[in-house]
């Protein structure tokens, strides 16, 4: 049994550690960097980047012209008594060139109880904490994208390839992937982790890479005054936080611009919460590190016990966690930790509150299937998915949300019709997509509402007024499922998505890292992409979205989810249908809905 002196040491000096993690060291690599022995890429090949703590040589793509370097480490490996540690500065490690022409591990997954869930048996490698750099030959002085992938902050890697999106947009700008932990690994939470160690640790190692691109990317021939940051789904939501980062105070420092696609937001509960409590004691229980005793009958506390023990034990654990909570969710999420995630988003965002200068959001028609158990038939099939869905909701809660999103109470009928809303007109996505109709649409579009689009809303807001400028879009090519629009600005394009999409949506994305507007040239929009040339700026008194959509090609019927077709169409004859519209009007009032989502933040703390 340790000694009282000894217990209460070890309790301070951990506060220590914790409490220094919370305050952002705004150059955390300038002691390494000047051990560098050139500052710009060298070597006959112009390839040879030396980082102080590191040396690499990356290699050239002559079929793209795009210089890649691979695997590049910059984090110290977060194992051992850096498990669930703020991240670190890499050991020095100069020894040789190390070859950076492979990925790294991608880190350990997590999946989530839902169709086509990860097999647990993809072990990984906690040593992840690595991202990859794409820039154009002889690049100076370039606007630079990072991306940061999505995976509901269980699963994913960096290893997304970003050169078609450089080279649609003329070699102009440098890219950057990154990785970050996850699962357990990157989100476990309570009391006891926040005592001893980081909550949000997968969020703070992605500011620890924006920290490593402003400190190293123009030695690739990157300009660090010129930053988008940019990802989808968690991604986006990654995004979303980062903009929230110290409650908005970081101004500029980390980048100037950000592209959210489908910001998830699941609630985010405070870091001691029953919700992420019950996560931690569920993964401590599988890892074997649950004490029969109270505290102080042992020689070491939950938290020690895990930090010491075997990764496999670990992974094999948060997986089954996360894979067993309610359908469409993961066990291990971003909280309010009050100091760099200060408040739920749809509070943060509506004082505006937020870090950097120009936004670029997004969502897409048919957010919510993968995440909604698809045999919704009846209204009380409905309200048994709300209850448990929105645990906190009373009867009358429920009661208005059925208000806000009316149907008749019919059962869903077999032989109904699905079809693609137009958004402005007609019926709307309450009760029909191309998806689904019914109880079954109604459950799809309060998911993607609260979850995905909303969010969106609420970001697009958070950048309008002063000096910030917000642009908004709709991805709307059936099924414009969760997901989908990806291949339309990273490539290689989907069936659905023609050649013409695929130029015009990448150039979107393109312009705006470039120009900090997302315009793009009227040739590139080409006849139905019009309302892209001058891309509306998004204002809450005249609150615009470009729907991006499509028309011709050939109909066809494609699975979504499982057990789930639609109607899609593919090409040749695919063209673009660009058209500004009303964000607030869209979908039969979707800005009210949102406005309903906002005011219920103390029940659903999103």
């Amino acid at each position: 049994m340790p000694s009282f002196s000894t217990l209460v040491g070890a309790l301070l000096g951990a506060a220590s550690l914790a409490a220094s993690a919370a305050v952002p060291v705004s150059q955390p690599f300038e002691h390494v960097k000047a051990k560098r022995q050139s500052t710009n890429a060298t070597s006959s090949s112009g390839l040879e980047v030396d980082l102080g703590y590191e040396v690499y040589e990356g290699y050239s793509n002559q079929t793209t012209g795009i210089n890649i370097w691979r695997g590049i480490r910059f984090a110290a490996p977060p194992t051992g008594s850096l498990r669930w540690q703020a991240p670190q500065v890499p050991a020095e490690n100069r020894s040789q060139t190390i070859q950076a022409n492979a990925f790294a591990p991608q880190c350990p997954q997590s999946s989530f109880n839902a169709y086509g869930r990860t097999g647990a048996s993809m072990l990984s490698d906690e040593d992840c904490l690595f991202l990859n750099v794409y820039a154009p030959e002889n690049a100076t002085n370039l606007p630079v994208l990072v991306w940061i992938h999505g995976g509901g902050y269980g699963l994913g890697n960096g290893q997304q390839d970003m050169q078609a999106i450089i080279n649609t947009n003329n070699n102009s700008f440098i890219a950057v992937a990154i990785q970050y932990r996850l699962g357990a690994f990157g989100f476990l939470s309570s009391d006891e982790v926040d005592r001893f160690g980081s909550v949000n640790a997968g969020i703070l190692d992605q500011t620890f890479a924006l920290q490593w691109v402003q400190s190293y990317i123009s030695s690739f021939g990157g300009d660090p005054r010129s930053v988008t940051i940019s990802g989808e789904s968690a991604g986006g939501g990654a995004v979303m936080l980062q903009t929230m980062a110290y409650g908005g105070t970081l101004g500029t420092s980390l980048f100037k611009n950000a592209i959210a696609a489908s910001p998830y937001l699941p609630m985010q509960y405070g870091y001691k919460d029953w919700v992420p409590s019950q996560s931690y004691y569920a993964f401590a229980g599988l890892a074997n590190c649950m004490p029969n005793t109270p505290y102080g009958s042992s020689s070491r506390t939950i938290f020690e016990c895990l930090v010491n023990q075997d990764t496999d034990t670990l992974q094999y654990a948060s997986f089954n966690v996360s894979t067993t909570g309610t359908f469409g969710t993961w066990g291990f999420l971003p909280v309010t930790d009050g100091v760099f995630i200060q408040d739920v988003p749809s509070q943060q965002l509506l004082e505006k509150k937020v870090n950097g200068q120009n936004l670029l959001v997004g969502n897409n028609a048919n957010e919510g299937p993968l995440f909604v158990p698809q045999d919704i038939d009846t209204e009380a099939d409905l309200v048994a998915w709300l209850e448990l869905t929105f645990p906190l909701f009373s009867n009358d809660d429920i009661a208005r949300i059925l208000r806000y999103y009316p149907s008749s109470n019919a059962t869903d009928s077999p032989s109904a019709v699905d079809f693609a809303t137009t958004g402005d007109s007609g019926p709307t996505a309450i009760n029909v997509s191309s998806v689904a109709t019914g109880q079954q649409q109604r459950a799809n579009n309060i998911y993607a509402e609260t979850t995905f689009v909303c969010p969106s809303y609420w970001m697009a807001e958070s950048y309008t007024g002063g000096d910030r400028t917000s642009f908004r879009y709709q991805y709307s090519v059936p099924a414009a499922q969760h997901g989908a629009d990806v291949s339309g600005y990273f490539g290689p394009a989907a069936p659905t998505q023609g050649p013409a999409f695929e130029a015009a949506f990448m150039s979107i994305w393109g312009q705006f890292v470039i120009n900090d507007n997302p315009s793009i040239p009227t040739n590139v929009a080409g006849e139905g992409g019009q309302a892209a040339v001058n891309f509306p700026q998004f204002n809450v008194w005249n609150p615009l979205q470009v729907n991006l959509n499509q028309t011709g090609g050939q109909e066809v019927s494609s699975n979504i989810v499982q057990g789930v077709n639609a109607t899609v169409y593919v090409g040749p004859g695919l063209s673009n249908e660009f058209e500004v519209v009303n964000a607030y009007d869209w979908e039969g009032g979707r800005g009210q809905r949102c406005d309903f989502w906002r005011a219920v933040a103390k029940i659903v703390p999103e």
